[in-house]
């Protein structure tokens, strides 16, 4: 595993990769910080590296529909399931860890699934920002859960302008 550390305008930032993919991106000392880190290389000027510096000044201008570099967060298979449905979520808006459940219940043809697990996939998300689940509220659209600080998720959604009263995630017509 290679990482290098970023500045922000929301404070240092790790992220690591393997074979060419983005494996984690992870706010300095927000919970579920990687502890193995210390057995990693130090590698800031490998190319995606450069392509994540390049994404993220971008982001933190506001522009919106960059390329992402190429992502694979290690997890369980529900947990990637929960991820790749954040990817899902567009810019700008948000959804509820319920919807997320009634989407990932539909696509496995149950009746119900927990938010609370999805809360807990979403809470170990590994890649913050480019795997949006800042976009992620409760319920009622207050802001809960970040591992990386409610501070940090109202700050993502304030350079995304985000419309907390839209919670379309899907291109259907679910809200």
């Amino acid at each position: 595993m290679i990482y290098t550390n970023l500045k922000s305008p929301l404070g240092d930032i790790t992220a690591s990769a393997e074979n060419d993919t983005l494996t984690g991106l992870w706010f300095v000392g927000q919970k579920y910080y990687p502890s193995d880190k210390d057995i990693w290389i130090y590698e800031p000027n490998h190319p995606i590296f450069i392509k994540l510096r390049r994404w993220l000044e971008d982001y933190f201008a506001g522009k919106r529909n960059m390329a992402l570099p190429n992502l694979e967060p290690k997890g369980t298979t529900f947990q990637k399931a929960v991820w790749k449905i954040l990817l899902e979520i567009p810019y700008g808006h948000v959804t509820t860890y319920g919807e997320i459940a009634k989407k990932i219940a539909d696509s496995n043809g149950i009746d119900s699934m927990s938010a609370q697990a999805v809360g807990g996939a979403v809470g170990h998300n590994p890649i913050s920002i480019l795997i949006p689940c800042h976009r992620v509220v409760g319920a009622n659209g207050s802001l809960t859960g970040y591992a990386g600080g409610l501070e940090k998720k109202k700050a993502l959604l304030q350079i995304e302008q985000a419309d907390l009263t839209s919670r379309r995630l899907f291109d259907d017509g679910i809200s």
